[in-house]
């Protein structure tokens, strides 16, 4: 079991989900986070710090976002760590509500 971050971190990108994170498996792209399947040790911190309820456990991934499952794994092993917080873009919010946003991710 891990847990797997979703689409909509894209273009949101808040980290306070870093911050609770006590083995660092959060990696960092252009504008979304992954979380590294082989870190991550199923705490389960960081879900409930997510603003936009964008990390799940891989358990209860709908069929839809099996693929993410694959892209968090993906990633993670390209993006540099992130074990502090950082600022959200300036524009985080205005993208909070908007759905659909994986065309929107920046390798």
């Amino acid at each position: 079991m891990t847990f797997v971050v979703l689409e909509q971190c894209i273009k949101c990108k808040y980290t306070d989900c870093v911050e609770v994170c006590p083995v660092d498996c959060f990696h960092e792209g252009p504008n979304m986070l992954v979380i590294d399947p082989d870190e991550c040790i199923d705490c389960a911190l960081c879900e409930p710090e997510c603003p936009v309820d964008a990390i799940v456990c891989d358990d209860d991934l709908s069929a839809e976002q099996q693929q993410l499952l694959q892209l968090n794994q993906e990633l993670s092993q390209i993006w540099p760590v992130l074990s502090t917080a950082k600022a959200a873009p300036a524009d985080a919010d205005d993208w909070k509500e908007v759905p659909d946003k994986l065309q929107y991710l920046e390798k």
